[in-house]
Formats: structure tokens, sequence, C-alpha cells
């Protein structure tokens, strides 16, 4: 495109937490879809690396953290600095979002981020079980800050590719799978029409399907981790327990699987990290292949979004989680990590446009179990699209930095909205904004299933009557 649509105005400061890939990636989208005062845009990180993009923009930077101990004094005046109505972008990691989201309210400002972050030291504390580091027990603590202060001003939680983006994918792949099958119904309005859609067309779960096939210029050197977006962030989550939403049709819970004591109960976890759990799953261009179920939000909130009660009792629900096979080198980063004992590489390292060959950021859902098997819904972005669509960010990070951008066209537009997730957004309105950064975004259905091609060369305790049971996609 030649030119660019501006979406809406920010009347009051912008304020960026964080600059590493994502920052980089989001800043120039904030330049072209909104009007806003550049004097009153700020960005603040404890790393300096990427600062020369700002001081030739003329936007202010702060070489500092975001702690538990001066978050309020730090970005108070920040936000409010010449009236209006500010925006915290908050796209770090080590800072609480919850307790950022709060002070955000209180003093009327935007808010956005793309994942529930706790204040530094929460992931790798070994005083806290497993239940308690898990992004279930993350996600609660929006969803009690919700309950203390219903409605008010905007707060988007996780809003980014995954979460966020791929909720939207969600309800788009119901409709077209419900209009591929011919069936009577209209488009729901509501939670509970949402989830009579899912268990009408019999859904049974759905995988985060994604697959990244962009390839460095130059192999991975030992004792470095490699990854395409922040390996701090891949690191974080992919050390807590392996989580997903717990389907109504589940039979058989994993040997080492706990239910959560509290909240809304819509999902488990496993006593292992998701980085070192694989499960069997299913993209376009790979086929068949082996995923990390590493933990996620939206595993959790797409299970709670679609769950059917009747009274107390749960009588629908899809399971959900992650089947995440990173880029190449990812792979081997996290095969080295995890055979040191999770010890972390001394370096690390995020490959930029620069450094990529070629290949694409496969990223969709797929919806299994109903009449006509399995059906993918998701986009196919490569890195030589993302080069001529926006600079400084790979594949996988225009598929982020695209729907950070959906979700604060969304927030403008619904500025009093109280807090919310992705999953209860206008998904037409937030892919509608999103969609010119995707590249191409397919539909298409599968035969194959979790038991498709076992060998049979050993003994396996495998449901043959119900293909989709997760003991069969659960990789032993």
């Amino acid at each position: 495109m030649t030119s660019w649509p501006v979406h809406g105005r920010i009347t009051g400061p912008i304020v960026m937490i964080g600059f590493g890939s994502i920052g980089k990636g989001t800043l120039p989208l904030i330049e072209r879809h909104f009007q806003y005062d550049k004097a009153r845009f700020v960005v603040i990180d404890p790393e300096d690396k990427d600062r020369k993009l700002l001081d030739d923009r003329g936007i202010r930077f702060i070489h500092q953290a975001v702690t538990r101990d001066n978050y309020r004094k730090l970005l108070g005046p920040l936000l409010t600095d010449g009236g209006g109505q500010g925006f915290c972008v908050n796209l770090s990691v080590d800072t609480s979002s919850v307790d950022i989201m709060e002070f955000c309210r209180e003093i009327g400002t935007l808010y956005i981020d793309t994942v529930v972050e706790p204040w530094a030291g929460f992931y790798f504390d070994t005083k806290l079980g497993p239940e308690k580091r898990s992004n279930y027990a993350l996600r609660e603590t929006v969803l009690e800050a919700r309950r203390k202060k219903p409605g008010g001003v905007t707060a988007i939680s996780c809003c980014g590719a995954n979460p966020g983006m791929v909720s939207w994918f969600v309800k788009q792949a119901l409709l077209n799978i419900a209009s591929d099958m011919k069936l009577k119904f209209k488009e729901p309005k509501t939670r509970e029409e949402w989830g009579q859609l899912a268990k009408k067309l019999g859904v049974k779960g759905i995988h985060i399907a994604e697959r990244d096939t962009q390839r460095a210029k130059k192999p991975k050197p030992m004792e470095v981790f490699v990854n395409t977006w922040s390996v701090e962030g891949f690191l974080s989550e992919g050390m807590q327990p392996a989580e997903l939403g717990w389907g109504t049709h589940e039979k058989n819970m994993p040997k080492n699987g706990f239910r959560h004591k509290t909240g809304c109960q819509a999902a488990i976890y496993l006593a292992q990290p998701g980085a070192n759990t694989r499960v069997r799953s299913w993209t376009p261009t790979a086929k068949a292949q082996y995923g990390f179920l590493v933990t996620h939000n939206e595993s959790i909130s797409i299970a709670d979004y679609f769950t059917l009660r009747n009274g107390r009792k749960v009588i629908y629900r899809p399971t959900c989680h992650y089947a995440y096979h990173p880029c190449n080198d990812a792979v081997l980063s996290l095969h080295e990590l995890f055979g040191q004992g999770g010890k972390r590489q001394p370096a690390i390292h995020i490959l930029d446009e620069h450094e990529i060959e070629d290949g694409i950021d496969e990223l969709g859902v797929l919806i299994y179990g109903h009449k006509k098997n399995a059906y993918w819904y998701g986009s196919q972005l490569s890195i030589d699209e993302t080069r001529q669509l926006a600079p400084y960010q790979n594949a996988t990070g225009l598929q982020v930095t695209s729907a950070v951008l959906a979700g604060m066209v969304w927030a403008l537009e619904n500025p009093n909205a109280g807090i919310v997730e992705a999953d209860e957004m206008d998904f037409r309105r937030c892919l509608e904004i999103q969609m010119p950064y995707l590249g191409p975004v397919i539909g298409t259905y599968t035969e194959w299933t979790p038991i498709t091609n076992r060998p049979g060369l050993f003994k396996e305790d495998i449901d043959t009557r119900d293909p989709w049971q997760f003991k069969n996609v659960l990789v032993s």
C-alpha cells in the first residue's frame, strides 16, 4: 500500500513500555495509523541498544526499568502530561500487567498488553509450586481485578497474535465450518450463543497450530538461544507448566495432570515444562507435525469463553491448547537448553528481517472433532511479504504487532469497555484492521487425526474410537 488509513486520534500521551522486537515493530504501525502528539510519545526500556530509531524520530526515550517500586511515580506524570486521554502500550517483560493496568484505569488512561506478565522473578521462583506459576493463576488475577472494579476505562488483556488474534480466528473459522456444513444458524452475538454454535457443530477442541519455517542465513552457533521473537518471553512461558483448556469430551486425565482448586475451572496443567512437552498437530505447510505444548493465555480463555453450563454443571467445553513448532533454530536451542538441565545459554539472539533467508510463520487454529474432521484457518505470512509491509520485524513479529494495532483501534472506539480479553472484542472489526498485515489468510480441511499413520511397531495406549482424545495427541 502506498497510503495507509488513519484509524483514530490519541488525544493524550503514548507511553510504550518495552522496546524489544515487538516494541520496535509496533512503532511504525502507530506512526502510520494514528494521529497523536509526537512530543508526548515516550518509550521506556532498561536496554538502549535500539534507541537510535527513537532518536532519529525525536521520540523521548527513558533508559530505565519499570519496577514494582517506581511504576506509579514514573508512569503517572508521563501518562497525564498535557491533558487528553493517554494510552499505555505495555510490550515488556518483568512488569506486572495487572498493577500497571489498574493504575492506568485509576488515572483514566487506555491500556493494552500482549500477555499477563508478572513482576521479575515470578517464572523461576522455586518457592512457588507449578499451580501458582501457571498462566491460569495469572489470568485469574486479571479476572479478579475486573470483578473488583467492573466497567470503566478500557484495558485490553493479552492482545497479540496468540493470545489475541487467534481468538478472532476461532470465531471466523466456526462461521466458515457452519456455512460449509450448510447448518442453519444465526451469527452468534453473545458468549452463550458462540458456545451453542461450537457445540452444535460437534467441535471437540482447538489447537493453536503454528509452524515457523523462517530460516536464518547463518546456522545457529552453540551456546546461543536463537528465536524469531523474544527469547526472554519464550523461555518464561516455556518453563511454566504445560497448560490446556480441558474439554468435556476428554475421558482420561494425564498421569501428571492436575485440576485447579479455584477459579473458572476451564483448564488443567501438567507437572512438566511446556517447552519440553510435545503434542501431535497439523498445519497446511508441514502437514502432520510435533509441536510444543507451551502454555498460553488463549488456551484457557478460549476454553472458558466457549463453556456452556446448566447451573453449576458444565455441559460443554472444547479442549484448547497451543501446538507450537518454532523456527528450526529455536527447536535446536530448546534441545540444547533442556539437554543441559534447563540451564539457559549465555547468549541470546532474535533474528531480524535482514538475517532471515526465507520462510513463513503459519499461525492459525485447527478446529477438530466435527463432521468434516478438522479445519485449519489462519495466516501464512512470509518474511518476503513482511519486508514489503512494515519495517523492523520478521513475519512472527508482524502477526503480533498488527494485533496490537487492532486492539488499540478497538480501544479508541470503545473507551469505556472495562477490562476485556480478545475473545470478548468485535472479531470482525479487529480482523478488518489486521488483515492487510497477515499475508494469505486461508481455511482448509484435513482428514488427519492424531492416530493417522502411527507405525504400530510398538504397543501404544491409543483410543481408536475417539481419535481426538488428548491421550492420542500427547507424545508420551
